[in-house]
Formats: structure tokens, C-alpha cells, sequence
């Protein structure tokens, strides 16, 4: 498999000294004040908590943004926050286990909650009125097309996304480097986010659409836990940069890796899996309904 092969290339050597290392007892400490991320996550606070204010001042409690919606909007920051605030983001450079932990938190607990949280409505009523002209057209222009929004295609982009960032070379690039870190973490929340946005809007395209993201969803179910098997089972550690940091935790290299192919296998892996079986479930429900108008007496 070419991806394979992509992800067991040889990577560069001595890039270890400009990693952070962080014992347990660090923890507490372990927190990263990154502008370009505590910024945007305060900005989208502010303006999905004020939008939602203004639709529930106006329509009543829990009217135009559903409670449910923003409490699963709450619930993506905060996982954000573990992610890339404290602790994982600094750990993230001792422990490789705890930089997959990262990786999972974003792409299959924040970027699904984010999308259930709806956050378009709210934050465009957040605005003044003179500026959601101009910010909807932006969108508008910003918003990926119809052909990108298919599963089929979500998926692909995600999945590239994730084989890429994994190789040695750009994985390790993205440990010492702040510029690839960012790029790193912001091309797995936008991947995430185009496949959780097809996959939760599946229903668009009728009872078909939720039989091919139940299929793609499951097709990420097979590659991801082809990438984790593949860490849990390589015999040599494939990112040298960690050097024996790991040691600090108790753990080799080795058994930093198999942790880490773990993390991606099984926690990501069945979270990938409840999603397909629940579009499953979806598809036969809407082909049930179909059927019933199809047959029913006029």
C-alpha cells in the first residue's frame, strides 16, 4: 500500500533538541498560551454565547438554538481546550501517546461536537446588523461546495490528512516547529470538521446518502485501524525525535508507540464505528419511511 510505504520512510535524524520534556509531575504545568489558538477559541465563545443570548432574549429559552446544540458547542471547546491548551498540547512533546490522545480529542470528540453545535446562526446573529450582509456573503464564498460536502470525498480528504501527518518526516517537523504544528492541527480540525458536517448532514441526499456515509465512515473505520496497527506493531520506534522521553512516564520508546497505535486503533476507532452503525440505523429507518409512503393507500 502506497501510504504505507509513505508512512515507513526513513525520517531526518537529530531533531530531538527542540522538543519539550515534561515529567508527571509537570503536569500541572504542561499549559500552552498559543495566540493563534486561545484568540479564535475566545472569539468563537463570545460570539456563539452572545448570538445565543440575543435568539433566546428574543424567542424564549432554548428556542432557535436548541439546548442540547449549545451545550454540545460548549462541550467541543472545552475538549479544545484539552487539546490544545492544557495539558496534551505540551505533553504532546514527551510522550507520543499523549500527542495521539491530541489528535483524537480534535478529530472525533471536538470537530463532531462543534458541528452539533450549529455555530453559523448564533455567531451571525452575534454581529451587528450592519455587518451580516457582508459576513454572510463571506461565508457564502468561504463555504466548501457541494462536491467536497459528499462522504465520499470528506472522508478521502480526511483520511489523506491523517496518513500524511503521520509520516516520520512532517510528524516530526510538526514536533519542533510551531508553523507545522499549527498547520498540522489546523488541517486534521478542517478535515474533521468536512467529514463530521457530510456525515451529520447525510440526510440531505434521502435515504442514500446515509447508506455512503455509513459506508465511508466505515471505510475510516478500516484505514485508521490499519494506521493504528501499524504503530502498535512496528517493531522499532518510527519517530526517533522523541528520543527516550518517554522514560520520564515509565515507558520505552516502543511501548510509547504501541500506547499511541492503541489510542488510534480502539477509543477512535469505535467512536468511528458507533457513527456508521448509527447511519445504519438511519438509512433502513428512512428506506422504512419511504416505503410506508410509497404503499400507503391515496
Amino acid at each position: 500500500m502506497i501510504l504505507t510505504a509513505v508512512l515507513l520512510l526513513p525520517s531526518p535524524p537529530a531533531l530531538a533538541h527542540g522538543l519539550s520534556v515534561i515529567p508527571p509531575e509537570g503536569i500541572w504545568y504542561a499549559w500552552s498560551f498559543d495566540p493563534l489558538v486561545l484568540v479564535p477559541l475566545a472569539l468563537a465563545h463570545w460570539l456563539y454565547g452572545r448570538g445565543v443570548a440575543r435568539m433566546w432574549a428574543r424567542a424564549g429559552s432554548g428556542r432557535g438554538v436548541p439546548r442540547r446544540r449549545a451545550a454540545c458547542f460548549l462541550a467541543g471547546e472545552l475538549t479544545l481546550v484539552l487539546a490544545l491548551v492544557w495539558p496534551f498540547d505540551a505533553v504532546g512533546g514527551t510522550l507520543f501517546s499523549a500527542h495521539m490522545i491530541q489528535h483524537m480529542l480534535l478529530m472525533v470528540v471536538a470537530a463532531p461536537l462543534l458541528v452539533l453545535g450549529a455555530p453559523l446562526a448564533p455567531m451571525m446573529r452575534a454581529l451587528p446588523d450592519g455587518w451580516r450582509p457582508r459576513a454572510a456573503a463571506a461565508v457564502r464564498r468561504l463555504r466548501p461546495g457541494r462536491f467536497l460536502t459528499r462522504p465520499s470525498v470528506a472522508a478521502v480528504i480526511q483520511g489523506i490528512a491523517l496518513w500524511a501527518w503521520h509520516a516520520p518526516a512532517p510528524f516530526q517537523a510538526a514536533l519542533v516547529n510551531d508553523a507545522v504544528h499549527t498547520a498540522e492541527h489546523a488541517t486534521f480540525m478542517a478535515s474533521a470538521v468536512l467529514f463530521w458536517w457530510s456525515v451529520l448532514h447525510a440526510g440531505r441526499d434521502g435515504p442514500n446518502g446515509y447508506g455512503s456515509a455509513a459506508a465511508w465512515t466505515l471505510a475510516t473505520v478500516l484505514h485508521g485501524g490499519m494506521l493504528g496497527a501499524l504503530l502498535t506493531f512496528a517493531r522499532v520506534p518510527l519517530y526517533p525525535a522523541y528520543g527516550d522521553s518517554a522514560s520520564l512516564w515509565g515507558l520505552t520508546a516502543l511501548e510509547d508507540q504501541q500506547l499511541a497505535g492503541l489510542i488510534m486503533w480502539v477509543p477512535t476507532g469505535m467512536i468511528h464505528l458507533a457513527a456508521g452503525v448509527w447511519l445504519i440505523g438511519a438509512w433502513l429507518n428512512a428506506l422504512a419511511r419511504r416505503n410506508a409512503n410509497v404503499t400507503e393507500p391515496t
